[in-house]
This record gives structure tokens, sequence and C-alpha cells, in this order.
């Protein structure tokens, strides 16, 4: 992570498309577990693109069926200070233009009980 103006950080980049970070690698943990007890029935890293407008897209990070067949989008951030504004119009856009429910994802600390805060766009 590297410093921004103002204070926060900034991610370093992206990895390859189909490389997960250790964020989402620890949440498609959860997305197993979840299948494994049944309350989801499929999930799929990176494996839906969205178009926006001409040029703009959003890949988000899981699509997710949930076991009465509706599907989801989910999207892992490592933190709430790190969901930058373009990520967040992007979501809100998309989650305006298809019939998807889109959540949000952030890890909660070991202070805070660990696992995940999940909030829909």
């Amino acid at each position: 992570m590297k410093r921004k103006a103002g204070g926060g950080h900034l991610a370093l980049g992206r990895l390859k498309a189909g490389k997960m970070n250790q964020t989402e690698a620890a949440y498609a943990e959860r997305l197993r577990a979840l299948q494994h007890a049944g309350e989801i029935l499929w999930h799929r890293f990176e494996g839906i693109k969205l178009r926006l407008a001409d040029n703009t897209f959003l890949t988000v990070d899981f699509a997710v069926m949930l076991a009465d067949g509706q599907l989801e989008m989910h999207d892992c951030k490592g933190s709430k200070a790190i969901y930058t504004d373009d990520a967040r119009v992007k979501m809100k856009v998309a989650a305006e233009m298809y019939p998807f429910v889109f959540r949000v994802a952030y890890p909660r600390s070991k202070r805070e009980g660990g696992g995940w805060l999940v909030e829909e766009v």
C-alpha cells in the first residue's frame, strides 16, 4: 500500500485478471463454506463483466447464485476506507441497470469478532 494525499492508503494496483488478492481469497473461502452448507449453489471469481456505458465496464469480484436461484454480485474491499468514489458510483449505476442484488463485503477485524460485514449497495 502507498499513502495518498490527505492520508489514507491506495492499493498498489490490481493483480492480473483472474488472480485473487488476499481479501478476495479469504472471501472465496467464505463462499466455499456457504456452498458446502447449501446456502449458495454457485460462485465465480470475476465471472461476469457488466457494460455500464460506452467504454465503461464493471467486473465484480464474485457472481454468487443463492440457493433460491437469485444471482448476486459481490465485491470485496479490504476496508471501507479504500472503497473509492469511482467504485461506489459504478456499483450504484450497475444496481440501477441490472436485475441483480449488488453487495460489498469488508473483512471484520478480530477485535470486532472476525468474519465479514456485507452491505447491499
